[in-house]
């Protein structure tokens, strides 16, 4: 463990700009429940008409989670919230303890670091401790917000302990992966898969069987029932778990090869395709498999939409003030409700394609594109290739949200034909999600190194304009900045063309600026 303590300072340095950003992602999660929940359903008739109306209704059950936690207004602010802050803490030590593990090894700076007086455990052990850190600080801050908002503070204290336990059991199961896999790509997609087990496993449990639930860390914290009875013990399960895993770590660390996993990778073909003989053949075989998980996930959450729209119109019915929060107010519910779950996708899906660009930086900085760059491709063909994903990837991601969405809900009503409406729907705001990849070329052009903190920022931007602009009251000229403002707001608006070709306009001139910066600029090697 010899210089545990200089590599924990070294990490914390190294992610002084990124961890803030995720810890505030979970604070403004909590805050914007909690203050909207307690303005919603702050009197006991309120919280007895939510009961009884979610009480009836699996698919919310099922993305939020245990009835018993609506015994209380801060346990509705848990069941709403809950799940979505252990998905955010759960990335956030994934990438803490990928990013400095086994991205270090292959990436080759934990060869760098092992050359001084540092020990064979120390990396492992400091990221451990960084994301053990970093779930405490998000602990805190839920607590801080919670009871600050006027929640009871022993409520409040579970509900950060909970939301921390979660943190670290997932920080311990990137520890094994990290181990057991060779490539940074196998590790977060295996913690990805266990963190979507985890969530399936939970509503499974939440909707029927009980038991499935206590196999889940998401179902573990929500079981503890912060304000609604207070269950500390779970908390133990989460905390034997984490240290079992830790210890597996430790021990299978010291069976494998330095750089290597224990899982071998499987050998390519001999011989590669024609297709990898191209700049767009070879973005789309690096990002096929991100992806398809975008995909997927854009897919189910769209069923997971879909499947209460033939509720919604009761829901809102029983609780008039969730009409304030609808575009159409109560005039025209179900469209209104339509429309801001595209909004939603929308949002996702620019997530998306910042992903996918901000992929070209790395290519960049790992030295990738340099040996692609000193064949005949040239710097635009390699660059398209990028983009074309990107681009592509966020119209599949926006057509799967839609058909999902479509297929849910033509379900409950037996009309098959809300599938190509609702995937027209949601193609309509293809052009603003385009505007910000657009955006997202333009810094990775001609400002490369803050490029993602800008491409962030503006999808942040972007993401409260779209879902808290009425709430906050913001003034006009804040909203008119974002791209999804001038979107029509389908299906309660029709669709006309005008504003989507002016959008995509803009958005081919952010591209086209974008690569002339990086025609300008040198190609960077690890900076």
């Amino acid at each position: 463990m010899t210089g545990t303590l200089s590599l924990l300072r070294f990490l914390l340095r190294r992610e002084r700009r990124s961890l803030p950003w995720w810890l505030l992602g979970v604070t403004l999660l909590v805050l914007v429940q909690s203050t909207q929940s307690q303005q919603l359903y702050g009197t006991p008739e309120a919280l007895q008409r939510l009961r009884g109306t979610i009480g009836a209704n699996n698919a919310v059950i099922a993305m939020s989670g245990p009835t018993d936690l609506l015994a209380s207004i801060g346990g509705e602010i848990v069941f709403e919230i809950f799940a979505f802050a252990a998905i955010v803490v759960a990335l956030m030590n994934m990438f803490l303890v990928g990013r400095h593990t086994r991205a270090d090894e292959e990436s080759g700076r934990a060869e760098l670091i092992r050359s001084a007086r540092v020990g064979r455990h120390a990396p492992l052990a400091a990221a451990l401790l960084l994301a053990g850190l970093a779930d405490g600080v998000a602990g805190l801050l839920v607590f801080a917000v919670a009871a600050g908002t006027g929640l009871p503070v022993a409520g409040s204290l579970l509900f950060g302990l909970a939301v921390t336990a979660v943190g670290v059991v997932f920080a311990a199961s990137t520890a094994v992966a990290a181990q057991v896999f060779e490539s940074t790509r196998a590790v977060y997609g295996t913690v990805a898969a266990l963190l979507g087990a985890a969530f399936a496993l939970r509503a499974a449990g939440d909707v029927g069987n009980d038991a499935l639930s206590w196999a889940s860390p998401i179902g573990w914290g929500q079981r503890t029932l912060p304000y609604a009875g207070d269950r500390w013990w779970p908390l133990l399960l989460s905390v034997a778990v984490a240290g079992l895993l830790g210890a597996a770590a430790v021990a299978l660390l010291a069976r494998r090869d330095f750089g290597a996993g224990l899982v071998r990778p499987r050998p390519g073909r001999a011989r590669a395709s024609a297709l990898l003989g191209t700049a767009y053949g070879l973005a789309w075989r690096l990002q096929r498999g991100s992806l398809a998980g975008w995909v997927a996930g854009l897919f189910l959450l769209g069923v997971a939409y879909g499947s209460i729209g033939d509720s919604i119109e009761q829901y809102v019915r029983d609780n008039p003030e969730i009409a304030q929060f609808l575009t159409g107010g109560a005039a025209d519910v179900l469209n209104a409700y339509l429309a801001v779950t595209a909004g939603v996708a929308a949002l996702l899906a620019a997530a998306y394609g910042v992903t996918s660009v901000l992929r070209a930086r790395a290519e960049e900085t790992s030295g990738r594109a340099e040996v692609v760059l000193a064949t005949p491709a040239s710097r635009w063909t390699w660059l398209a290739g990028q983009l074309s994903v990107g681009l592509a990837g966020t119209a599949l991601t926006l057509a799967a949200f839609g058909a999902g969405e479509g297929f849910a809900y033509g379900m409950t009503v037996s009309d098959l034909g809300q599938v190509p409406r609702l995937t027209g729907v949601a193609l309509a705001y293809v052009p603003a999600v385009w505007l910000v990849v657009g955006v997202t070329v333009l810094a990775f052009g001609w400002l490369p190194r803050p490029a993602a903190v800008i491409a962030w920022v503006v999808v942040a931007y972007c993401a409260v304009i779209t879902l808290f602009a009425d709430q906050f009251d913001l003034p006009g000229w804040s909203r008119e900045a974002s791209p999804f403002t001038h979107t029509p707001q389908a299906p309660l608006d029709d669709v006309t063309l005008t504003p989507l070709l002016v959008l995509g306009v803009l958005a081919a001139a952010l591209v086209a600026a974008g690569y002339a910066g990086f025609r300008r600029r040198d190609v960077a090697i690890g900076s």
